[in-house]
């Protein structure tokens, strides 16, 4: 995507998608009250989420004072009045000691400067529990614990070129076989292998040349099929990619498909709802949005000032 123009549309879907998750901060909820047995857990994803992007926009630095300012209000919130100040990710560490949610979402929150000692304690000693060794989880989630427990100082449960060699991607199918499952596999693979983008060279050579192959086709296709938040993910892979195409006509479909509001719909048009099940519909898209945007600008700026097209 050439020049400046194209450098402020992609700012302006993530200005825009930030907008609207602090707009709608509350609906980063807990419940409580429900059975743990069906669910209490699930809930924390989106929290983590959201931290996972707050540190990757502190860390790009692209977004602007106000911007900045916007997503610390956001990760504070999430802490605080959500988390309680990580006493829920205790609660959350006791009622499944095997489970790696609580970790995950507490890694970002720790990265950022915000931790429990007692959660500390409880993850130290849960990583020792043959359940968590023992977890029947798929090659990604594999991967993913492995890069979360090395960043957390651990030793991870399996080593992460052994976890990576596991995956869909790492075998570099035939690309036409990608379905919308497997696409959410590939782009989480890149994430892991790369630091969510801090680290493009983590991404071996051999994968990075089948994603230069095959990731524009990939992108017209979801384009094409109006799945917005997988083609945002997409649209993260190739920011993360040693030599990034910031392909032109992906996001001007993806920036299309941004509401007035900064809203992102996960497929085809805005869902219909009430507020909280509008929220859970349309947050991951658009936190999806928020990370695209300020990846792909500051691979933009780097190019910028490399003197290469950007």
């Amino acid at each position: 995507m050439a020049g400046t123009e194209g450098i402020r549309l992609i700012q302006a879907v993530g200005t825009g998608a930030l907008e609207w998750l602090h707009a709608h901060r509350d609906g980063f909820r807990l419940e409580p009250d429900v059975d743990p047995e069906t669910g209490f857990l699930d809930r924390f994803k989106p929290v983590g989420e959201l931290a996972v992007i707050c540190k990757v926009l502190f860390r790009e630095g692209v977004s602007g004072s106000r911007h900045a300012a916007l997503a610390r209000q956001l990760i504070d919130h999430a802490w605080r009045d959500v988390l309680d100040g990580g006493r829920m990710l205790v609660r959350g560490q006791r009622i499944e000691p095997h489970s790696p949610i609580p970790f995950e979402v507490y890694l970002p929150f720790k990265e950022l400067g915000y931790d429990h000692p007692e959660l500390d304690r409880l993850i130290r000693l849960n990583h020792r529990l043959g359940s968590w060794r023992a977890a029947e989880l798929l090659p990604v989630r594999r991967l993913c614990l492995s890069a979360f427990e090395r960043r957390y100082g651990l030793t991870p449960t399996m080593p992460e070129d052994e976890a990576a060699r596991r995956t869909w991607l790492a075998h570099t199918p035939e690309p036409w076989t990608v379905v919308t499952r497997t696409g959410y596999d590939i782009t989480h693979t890149v994430f892991h292998l790369t630091d969510w983008g801090e680290n493009p060279a983590g991404l071996p050579a051999a994968l990075a040349h089948y994603l230069d192959l095959w990731l524009p086709a990939w992108l017209d296709d979801w384009a094409d099929l109006q799945r917005w938040d997988l083609l945002g993910e997409l649209l993260v892979v190739d920011a993360c990619l040693p030599r990034p195409t910031l392909d032109a006509a992906a996001w001007q479909a993806f920036a299309a498909a941004q509401q007035p509001d900064g809203a992102m719909p996960v497929i085809g048009d805005m869902p219909e709802g009430g507020p909280e099940e509008v929220f859970d519909l349309v947050y991951h898209p658009t936190l999806v949005a928020a990370f695209a945007s300020v990846l792909a600008t500051s691979r933009a700026f780097t190019a910028l000032v490399d003197g290469a097209p950007a």
